[in-house]
């Protein structure tokens, strides 16, 4: 009986917590309002992988999209990035993937891939394509 106030107040409560000015709902970290889209990320054959750099902030949701264009089997390597992120899912072709981790990830074909991560820790990290050792095949990310 004593907990129904609680659970009531905690029902009609829109935002739960606050960090930093930022009001969390009641998913927290995973409420809309901690959402952001990145950039989508391109693999194709002597494109650049994007026009700039990343500089995303830890506990803060993002989406992005990594779309290729099937014009050579490409991926995306980097086990730095990967683990300095909590991977909440990647959406391909509207199947969701749970994954407990990622090192990297390849297109043998034309599509595109989803994933919505919370950045975590800290620190300077990149996304390449394997092999490659030029500056536009590679993505610089940074976690504030």
């Amino acid at each position: 009986m004593h907990r129904l106030p609680l659970i009531l107040a905690l029902i009609a409560t829109p935002a739960l917590a606050v960090e930093d000015g930022h009001a969390f709902g009641l998913a927290g970290l995973l409420s809309r309002s901690n959402k952001h889209d990145l950039r989508p990320i391109t693999l194709s054959a002597g494109m650049p992988l994007a026009d700039t750099a990343w500089a995303l902030r830890s506990g803060t949701y993002y989406e992005v999209e990594i779309q290729s264009d099937g014009s050579q089997e490409l991926g995306l390597v980097g086990p730095g990035f990967f683990r300095a992120i909590w991977i909440d899912e990647i959406v391909i072709e509207g199947l969701e993937i749970r994954p407990l981790g990622l090192d990297s990830v390849e297109f043998d074909a034309a599509g595109v891939m989803e994933i919505g991560f919370v950045a975590i820790k800290p620190g300077r990290y990149h996304l390449k394509v394997p092999g490659t050792t030029g500056d536009t095949q590679r993505l610089e990310i940074e976690i504030k």
